[in-house]
């Protein structure tokens, strides 16, 4: 695989089987008399029938709740924590910005600019967010890094967000552990990030509890212009596309009336947007062929049986084409080689990036240029820069999702569509 690919497939998941009957309440409390899940490492021979949590919970707000660690649960759940540690073997760092030298150029003016380096294990993120070398001014960078965070926005609401990233450093005990997806109950799904479950809303019960936890993290968001809080850009399934997300943003406006930015490039004066891992609203969204019956989970986190026999839920995040056994589980519907069909699929994907990330440079050296020169008119600068924002986004919308095209290839192909398209629009005015 790819570089690339192999070390931006981390997806996060359910902590063992989890079992819990009912539909959610309104107030996000559990169902009447849980059906609470079977003991963790029973033997698979005398483990009870057991049935998939239908419904996510969310988390309770305002509780005072307390972290438990992930090694808290290692002695109960031996098999899901050793596989958990295992993602520290994922700990290789490549540098995007070496690899793909024109997003220098794309990310001037913002963090990514000056350092981008791949994903790896999920048990480094808090290492990863701290030493960066990009800077950090408030404590919202630290959503989904470390469960101590998560815990605080569910006490203190979304005043935690705007703390001093320095202050919330120090209270820092836990990495990204069980918290996340489980609150303090191994084996039952928990919706531990507000923004998620305030903007599905009732849809919540229409996406596996599996997907959901994931999707706390592998989602597209940005900060609240005036409360600094993390939040995503739709309400309901509906409105999870890369057009729906644009609209959104492009309608933010400041006092000023100027649009949303994560940034304003200081050699264009286009105003962009950096889209974040939106993995969760690409294989949920139009063209995906396998959200309706498999969930992020299922591919991601494989069943394994231990020589004791006891059968449990692998907790090391990984692609399918790493693991012999997810790869065998594809071959119920697929007949090709599935390994090789992927690579193409990414192969193609990247080819297109590459080729429309060098052109989005170009545009953004091409359109300084003209702004030096004074070519433009104010109507046509405006209209350069708005479709320049607008390809970059449909272009990262791809870059930055973990899979290459292949969690919904159409979608992704609709993208890079979409980016050329707006490319050409903007050259349009500089000819």
């Amino acid at each position: 695989m790819n570089e690339k690919s192999l070390y931006k497939v981390w997806i996060c998941g359910l902590f063992g089987t989890a079992v819990v009957l009912g539909a959610l309440s309104g107030n996000g409390a559990k169902p009447a008399a849980p059906i609470k899940p079977a003991a963790a490492d029973t033997p698979a021979a005398e483990a009870p029938a057991v049935s998939k949590q239908l419904t996510a919970l969310v988390a309770e707000q305002g509780t005072g709740i307390k972290v438990m660690k992930s090694s808290d649960w290692a002695e109960q759940y031996p098999h899901e924590y050793e596989t958990y540690m295992l993602n520290n073997d994922n700990s290789e760092i490549h540098d995007y910005i070496e690899e793909n030298p024109y997003i220098k150029t794309l990310y001037e003016g913002y963090g990514f600019a000056i350092s981008y380096g791949s994903a790896r294990g999920h048990t480094y993120v808090v290492e990863d967010v701290t030493s960066t070398g990009r800077p950090h001014k408030l404590a919202n960078c630290f959503t989904c890094k470390t469960s101590d965070f998560t815990a605080k926005v569910l006490n203190d609401g979304d005043s935690a967000y705007a703390m001093a990233f320095e202050d919330m450093e120090v209270q820092v005990t836990d990495a990204f552990g069980c918290f996340h997806c489980h609150s303090n109950e191994p084996g039952v799904i928990y919706i531990t990030h507000p923004y998620v479950s305030n903007n599905l809303g009732a849809d919540l019960e229409k996406v596996d509890p599996a997907t959901l936890s994931c999707a706390q993290c592998h989602t597209e968001y940005y900060f609240d212009p005036a409360t600094k809080a993390t939040m995503v850009s739709y309400h309901g399934l509906a409105q999870i596309s890369p057009t729906d997300s644009l609209e959104f943003e492009n309608s933010l406006v400041d006092a000023e009336g100027n649009m949303f930015a994560d940034w304003v490039d200081a050699d264009t004066g286009v105003r962009k947007l950096k889209v974040q891992h939106p993995e969760f609203e690409t294989y949920m969204g139009e063209g995906s062929v396998h959200a309706s019956f498999l969930s992020c989970a299922d591919c991601h986190m494989p069943t394994k049986t231990a020589e004791d026999g006891t059968v449990y839920t692998s907790h090391m995040w990984v692609s399918p084409l790493q693991d012999p056994d997810l790869l065998n589980s594809c071959a119920q519907c697929h007949k090709e080689d599935m390994a090789e069909k992927v690579h193409k699929i990414q192969e193609a994907t990247r080819a297109r990036e590459n080729e429309l990330g060098y052109a989005l440079e170009q545009l953004d050296k091409d359109l300084a240029s003209a702004i030096q020169a004074g070519t433009l008119s104010d109507e046509d600068l405006e209209a350069v820069r708005l479709a320049s924002r607008n390809a970059q986004w449909y272009w990262d919308y791809v870059f930055v999702e973990n899979s290459e095209g292949a969690h919904n290839t159409k979608l992704t192909n609709q993208c890079l569509d979409l980016a050329q398209q707006y490319l050409d629009e903007a050259n349009s005015y500089l000819q």
